[in-house]
């Protein structure tokens, strides 16, 4: 008897925390401005909301990237100057289901590092600001350049959502010596051109030309793969040794420590490349030129996953 009143009020309980977050969630629309907007501008278009079935309509060239980074659903509208009828700003909310997919089309969009302290990460130009915060991507487009306006814009809306999802942790386990700003993006499918490596992160790095005559510096790049656990990992591991056999040169060995499962060799189209096992992570460094310094790099990658 004891036990099933206890079943019972476990169900009782997941009801009410589903209750207090339903009550709790933010219809799209709202997040719209439609009055409480800034001064001198007015609400011209919208809002209009766009599903997976209408989303093409919108952007119909640009649809399927959305789509493959878990897109929910949308809100649209365009704001006009009271001043002048030329100048515009145009308005787009997307929810992406989760503050990871969120983070993953931001970070395909953002061209360079030019944040506008906005979000969780921003990017801010003349005539366009986006960002992520939570679940949600906001993109806006000022047919002048607006860039006070434009941030303006971009707070108040953040401002609005009320999703306090932290940023992807796996952002914080990239090294920072070398790294370049506002390059790391997420990847939901075929890390690095390969299908095996599934999702995950990479950010690209600066190292230092061997020789000081020389002006340019060379780049690499670390990545981070997914799996659903160690074994998935390593039998992506393999099939990468396999890849490399048929198409580079491979050469396993234990590189970062012991007992640590790695592959060393060279990719046909990455170039050099040295790939670590650590849980159910793929963690890897390709493309580098000085191979104590790329070591270096992955083991405090390694480091980093607690």
């Amino acid at each position: 008897m004891a036990h099933r009143k206890l079943i019972i009020l476990s169900i009782l309980l997941a009801i009410f925390v589903w209750f207090e977050a339903s009550s709790r969630a933010v219809p799209l629309e709202s997040l719209l401005p439609k009055k409480d907007i800034p001064d001198g501008w007015a609400l011209l278009e919208g809002p209009q909301t766009y599903t997976k079935k209408t989303l093409f309509k919108h952007i119909d060239g640009q649809a399927e990237l959305y789509f493959k980074y878990g897109f929910q659903k949308s809100v649209f509208g365009i704001y006009q100057s009271k001043k002048s009828r030329e100048n515009q700003i145009e308005l787009d909310i997307y929810d992406m289901g989760n503050v990871l997919q969120a983070f993953g089309i931001f970070s395909r969009f953002r061209n360079e590092d030019r944040p506008g302290g906005f979000g969780l990460d921003s990017y801010l130009d003349d005539r366009s600001a986006l960002f992520y915060k939570g679940k949600y991507f906001v993109l806006l487009y000022a047919t002048e350049s607006s860039p006070s306006a434009l941030e303006e814009w971009a707070k108040r809306i953040a401002s609005r959502i009320v999703d306090t999802s932290p940023s992807p942790k796996e952002i914080s386990y990239f090294p920072k010596n070398g790294l370049q700003p506002g390059s790391i993006q997420y990847f939901p499918e075929g890390l690095l051109g390969h299908q095996f490596l599934k999702r995950g992160f990479e950010g690209t790095y600066t190292e230092k030309a061997e020789d000081k005559a020389e002006a340019k510096h060379k780049e690499c790049k670390l990545f981070l793969a997914i799996f659903e656990d160690s074994q998935e990992a390593m039998t992506a591991l393999r099939i990468y040794k396999e890849e490399l056999s048929k198409k580079g040169r491979p050469s396993s060995g234990s590189i970062i420590e012991s007992k640590t499962r790695a592959l060393k060799g060279e990719d046909p189209y990455q170039g050099k490349v040295v790939v670590v096992q650590k849980g159910f992570y793929l963690l890897g460094v390709v493309g580098y030129g000085k191979e104590e310094d790329a070591e270096n790099r992955l083991a405090e990658f390694v480091r980093n996953i607690k």
